[in-house]
């Protein structure tokens, strides 16, 4: 791209630590290097249909790295293939990609960057097979994306994860409790095998791995009759931890409490890995913005940052494997995973 070109920017999806520090990289490389302008487009694909953004400056984007969530705004629903025109009971949707495109247009930029997980950047690929000019750059906490060994936000979340088990191992411990500790990552337990492997948690149970309620409460028992009168389970969203929680009470007559960490996973000062992760994408990005390699990402292989085709997301979630050699090492320790 040649000097004095403008590019726009959104953020799409779930909030996430280290979109600031994406943001950031992208606007600071785009305008002190290239002297690109920078469009930020407000709450997702809303601000490209409904025509909202702002003009980023270098210091717009100073003093941003180190903060949660993102700066402009963010929509885990808004989709220019899928957008409702009425609401209420007769809810209806229609297709306002021609709107987004033509919007695109009258920016007149050369490229759109799309900061997001799955949905976000199935939703990009689609307008670059329609004629957009765009590049991804891969967000979440799951690190459930194809293409990409890890996605920012992922070590902060396991980090957060894993200062609650260890606080809830000192209060289960005491109290002679079962404490069921539920993280996100409804279709893909990452979080949970690398907090629960790092808390030290006696039982992990993952979407990809099924369990049977008699195994996780025998291990309960096995460790009762030891002398160890407490467990911390980890468990992966999905409405289990409180179900979980009443069903372990029932069978072994230990009282058990259930906590959910929810939300706490996605907010807050993004670890220094993920500073530095995001701000070698945003990097990147702009990088592939110049040799137009537009379609694409940039993901990590190894210690290295390749140019990913976007349609490698589509290919649907990447979940732990059950011979994943995380599970064989937690396994190796008695850790249980419920199905054994």
């Amino acid at each position: 791209m040649s000097k004095n070109g403008r590019i726009a920017i959104l953020t799409g999806g779930g909030d996430c630590p280290g979109i600031n520090a994406v943001i950031r990289a992208v606007a600071k490389k785009a305008i002190l290097e290239h002297n690109i302008e920078v469009i930020g487009l407000l709450d997702g694909f809303d601000g490209l249909v409904r025509e909202r953004y702002r003009k980023l400056s270098s210091a717009d984007v100073s003093g941003i790295l180190t903060l949660g969530g993102t700066i402009l705004g963010t929509s885990n629903t808004a989709n220019p293939y899928r957008w409702p025109t009425a609401m209420g009971p007769d809810l209806q949707f229609a297709d306002a990609s021609p709107t987004a495109m033509a919007n695109f247009h009258k920016l007149a930029a050369d490229c759109l960057v799309c900061i997001g997980g799955d949905g976000t950047l199935n939703i990009a690929n689609r307008l670059f097979q329609d004629g957009l000019p765009v590049v991804g750059v891969p967000k979440t906490i799951d690190n459930d994306l194809h293409g990409t060994d890890i996605t920012f936000g992922f070590d902060t979340a396991v980090n957060i994860a894993t200062e609650g088990i260890d606080r809830l191992h000192t209060t289960a411990q005491s109290h002679h409790r079962v404490i069921v500790v539920e993280v996100m990552g409804r279709n893909a337990g990452w979080i949970a095998l690398h907090a629960g492997v790092a808390g030290g948690a006696d039982v992990i149970l993952i979407p990809e791995i099924p369990y049977d309620i008699s195994v996780v409460v025998g291990k309960v028992m096995e460790r009762n009759r030891s002398g160890k009168r407490f467990s911390i389970i980890v468990v992966a969203e999905g409405g289990i931890g409180f179900v979980l929680g009443a069903q372990l009470e029932a069978a072994t007559g230990i009282e058990t409490r259930t906590v959910v960490m929810g939300h706490l996973l996605r907010g807050g000062t993004p670890t220094p890995f993920d500073r530095i992760l995001a701000t070698r994408l945003g990097t990147r990005a702009v990088d592939m913005i110049e040799k137009a390699s537009f379609g694409s990402m940039p993901g990590i292989r190894g210690s290295d940052i390749v140019d990913v085709p976007l349609e490698d997301v589509a290919r649907g979630q990447r979940t732990v494997l059950p011979d994943d050699p995380l599970v064989a090492s937690a396994r190796s320790l008695t850790t249980c995973f419920g199905d054994q």
